[in-house]
This record gives C-alpha cells, structure tokens and sequence, in this order.
C-alpha cells in the first residue's frame, strides 16, 4: 500500500464533496479507491485521488457524469475535442450570465432612477415641460409598491426609441380623447369605452392596470392639481370628462367606480 493512499473521508475533506458523493462515483464506476489497507478498508491512491480531482474539473465545467466517464477513457484527440466543445458551451453560459447581469443592472438602477434616459434625453422626448425630477418623486411616493417593481422591470427594457413609442401613442391618445370631449362624446358610449381602454392600455406600459385602479388614477386626475392642470391645459374640463369615462367603462366591465381600490 502506498504511504500516500487515504480513506474515503479523508479524500473527501480533502476534495470538497461529501463522502456520499464518492461513494456514488465509485459505484458507478467513475472514480473510486483501487487499494485496501491492513484493516480491508478501501483506500484511494494518489492515482485514485488525481481521477477525483479530474472528474471535479469536468463536473465545475457542468460535463454530465456519463460524459465524464467517457473522457476519462477516451484517447488524446477525442478528448481534447469533446473539451473544445465544452469550452464553446461554457463561453455561450458566461455570455448568456453577463447578459443576465446587465439586465439585473438595469433593473436595478431603474428602481432608482425610472426612466434610463439623460435628462436631455427625457426632455427631448418627453417634452418641454417634462421635468426629470419627476421620476424621483414618484419613486419616493411608490418605491415600494408592487406597481413601482413592475415599472421598473419594464423600464429597464426599455430604449430612447422605445420610450419614443409610448410618447408618440400618448400624444395621439391626449388628441383623440380632446375631440372626443370636443364633440360631446358621452361616457359609456361603445367610442367612449374605446377610448377608456386605450387609456388603460397606455398604463399597462408600466404596470397591470386593472379596471379597478384605472378608476383610482381618473379620480386623480381631477384631484390632483399637476395632472388636472395637464388634462385641463388641453382642453378644459377634459380632468372630468376623462374620469367620467373611465367610470362608465368600469360599470361596463363590472366594477362599481363607488368601492373602486387600488389593487
């Protein structure tokens, strides 16, 4: 027996897995003690241990058992290939994983911050009268919210032609329900209902807008004085027509605008 040759527990403390581990590769036929000491014990060689640590190699580089087994027998080129074909698959997983950190980045810096644009960038898409605190405010006011999660998942997906998009179906909503209002459309007519659903539909850009929370956000359109000063600077008395709308929609849809919640 060499003097070098250990126990299957000492192998494993000395290899980071667990005795149950070697005990499975030995098994099936993998890697396992060639020797036995004075007392019958099974014992490892520094052979033995040298076929463990090249088995961890394969395993770390996520080969299969089985293909294991069959690198650990196979002549020089054929395993030198099969390990070119590993490194290619490893190469795909860490460009896959840095991709997935990137998005986790973003993700991140969107709770933070909202929107992923400059200020420049916002006001050049948003508008004039865009103010780029606006974002942390709303975190401030929503940050921990689940509608606020949503948009930032969103919005870390987001692009400056991306959020171009949703500015240029927001304009054309803003003119569409301004006629509308313009020619005495009444809530809860079939155009009417379309026009609450485009609404929705335009929240849903940045969070699960139900009928029910869509009720919520008419009402603070009218109460609050920023964004009743948008709808109103228009046209006036659109705060009112809007929320009228989106309240007769709701009916439609089931939901009485009395017990509307935020969900």
């Amino acid at each position: 027996m060499s003097y070098r040759a250990k126990t299957v527990g000492v192998v494993a403390s000395l290899v980071g897995v667990t005795v149950r581990t070697l005990h499975h590769w030995d098994a099936i036929g993998l890697a396992g003690p060639s020797e036995r000491s004075a007392a019958g014990y099974r014992i490892y060689t520094a052979a033995d241990i040298a076929r463990v640590h090249r088995v961890l190699v394969y395993r770390e580089l996520g080969v299969s058992l089985e293909e294991i087994a069959r690198l650990l027998e196979a002549d020089a080129e054929e395993a030198t290939e099969s390990l070119l074909q590993q490194r290619d698959r490893l190469r795909e997983r860490i460009h896959k994983l840095e991709r997935m950190a990137q998005a986790l980045d973003r993700m991140a810096e969107a709770r933070q911050e909202g929107v992923l644009l400059s200020a420049e960038e916002q006001v050049a898409i948003f508008g004039e009268d865009w103010q780029p605190s606006w974002a942390a405010q709303a975190r401030e006011r929503w940050g921990d919210t689940r509608q606020w999660a949503q948009f930032a998942e969103r919005a870390a997906a987001k692009t400056a032609e991306d959020w171009q998009l949703v500015t240029e179906e927001v304009r054309a909503l803003d003119t569409d329900l301004v006629q509308a209002l313009r020619a005495g459309l009444e809530p809860g007519s079939q155009e009417a209902n379309a026009l609450a659903e485009r609404h929705r539909a335009s929240m849903d850009v940045y969070f699960d807008c139900t009928h029910s929370m869509q009720v919520i956000l008419g009402r603070t359109n009218v109460d609050d004085p920023g964004f009743r000063a948008h709808y109103d600077g228009l046209a006036p008395g659109l705060s009112v027509w809007l929320s009228d709308v989106i309240d007769a929609n709701a009916r439609a849809h089931g939901v009485d605008p009395r017990t509307a919640v935020w969900e």
